[in-house]
């Protein structure tokens, strides 16, 4: 939508060629339904959210930056404003609203948009672009130029179902490795199912493999009945593909009580014990933890739960601290595609000119977005990459 509004108000003459029966189906679900349009952090912390390809992102990006985007849908008339980690929404907290106004300058730009329109091929003629090929009534259609902008291949009922890799791998393009990325993890401890539900603000997370660290985050995580999901884990679930598929085991520690060193928690807890003194060890933690997370907690640190707080050793109660520092988890693979906010891995961008997002190999066909490897981490970020990829794609198209 947005590269069709670039190019139209370039002078050029577009149709937009949408496969779903109306516009935005993927943008619809975007950021729960709200549409989390972007993030107003300064430039140098928009790049260190960027997972892959950071360097191919710059032209694009000071094309049209996150403030310019603020800027376009506010001057399109949507009224937006900005939440915790500065992420960007509309102020009606609908994604209705945001596919509204730009359908609405679709039309003042007399971009021609026909719905149930699945294109099969691109077609070229002397390795430049020159049509393409619509499936139901097998019609051509011919153009100076295409900017595809197909998306990945997660939540493929909004019509996200790898198009673009096939019509980029057709035209000689390499496509890297696909993966769900800002996706929720799954575990290999059952006794997760008890935790369902269950959401832990302001904890940290560690992962690692070996003795490598590979993720360290601090933020919300919630418990689901396969293994963890929330923020945090999204954001995680970014880095730890390339050591899933090489099967190695990932470890995921719980930090419950960040704020307060080893030292620090032991003492906490000795003045709970000395409270809870003549009580049983089970009934000794409603003041550190969630009620669903106690039983757990207690059957980890192998302490009697009939036992008496005064008889617990130093031993005992130094184990229980690490467990509150070290919750740990293993990893045994990502969720799928159905579940990820995107795809990571897509087009080879050293195939692609960052200047103008034209491919280097075909002339006249341009690839924006999710189809490109180009991936970055929840709170507006990827949605800024589409943005500012489709607005350099739009003015670019000769």
């Amino acid at each position: 939508m947005l590269a069709a509004i670039a190019a139209a108000r370039n002078g050029h003459k577009v149709v937009l060629l949408e496969k779903n029966e109306k516009l935005g189906k993927k943008l619809f679900i975007t950021g729960k339904g709200r549409c989390n349009l972007t993030n107003a952090c300064d430039r140098e912390e928009f790049f260190s959210q960027v997972v892959s390809n950071p360097k191919f992102l710059y032209r694009a990006f000071h094309a049209f930056s996150n403030y310019d985007t603020m800027n376009f849908f506010e001057e399109l008339g949507l009224s937006i404003k900005t939440e915790r980690g500065n992420r960007v929404f509309p102020e009606s907290d609908k994604s209705y609203d945001v596919i509204g106004v730009l359908k609405r300058e679709l039309e003042r730009w007399d971009v021609l948009i026909r719905y149930h329109s699945e294109v099969t091929e691109i077609l070229i003629k002397e390795g430049s672009f020159f049509g393409i090929r619509l499936k139901n009534i097998k019609e051509e259609l011919t153009g100076d130029a295409v900017i595809i902008a197909t998306g990945g291949i997660s939540y493929e009922s909004t019509g996200s179902t790898g198009d673009g890799y096939r019509f980029a791998k057709a035209l000689g393009h390499t496509i890297t490795d696909l993966h769900a990325s800002l996706v929720p993890l799954h575990v290999k401890e059952p006794f997760v199912k008890e935790l369902m539900g269950l959401s832990l603000k302001n904890i940290e997370i560690n992962i690692t493999s070996g003795e490598k660290q590979i993720y360290r985050d601090f933020g919300e995580l919630l418990f689901t009945h396969f293994g963890v999901s929330g923020p945090v884990i999204l954001s995680a679930s970014s880095y730890i593909t390339p050591y899933l598929k090489k099967q190695e085991p990932l470890i995921l520690s719980i930090d419950l009580k960040p704020a307060l060193t080893h030292e620090q928690l032991d003492a906490r807890i000795l003045r709970d014990f000395e409270e809870f003194k003549n009580k049983q060890f089970k009934n000794s933690l409603d003041h550190l933890l969630p009620n669903k997370l106690i039983g757990v907690i207690i059957r980890l640190s192998l302490i009697d739960s009939e036992k008496k707080v005064n008889s617990i050793t130093k031993e005992e109660r130094l184990a229980l601290v690490n467990l509150f520092k070290r919750f740990p988890l293993q990893i045994t693979r990502t969720g799928d595609y159905h579940e990820a906010v995107v795809t990571k891995g897509g087009i080879q961008v050293k195939e692609i000119n960052p200047s103008t997002m034209e491919s280097k190999l075909v002339n006249n066909v341009y690839f924006i977005g999710e189809v490109l490897d180009l991936d970055a981490l929840t709170g507006g970020f990827n949605l800024q990459i589409a943005w500012s990829t489709a607005y350099l794609a739009g003015i670019s198209v000769k």
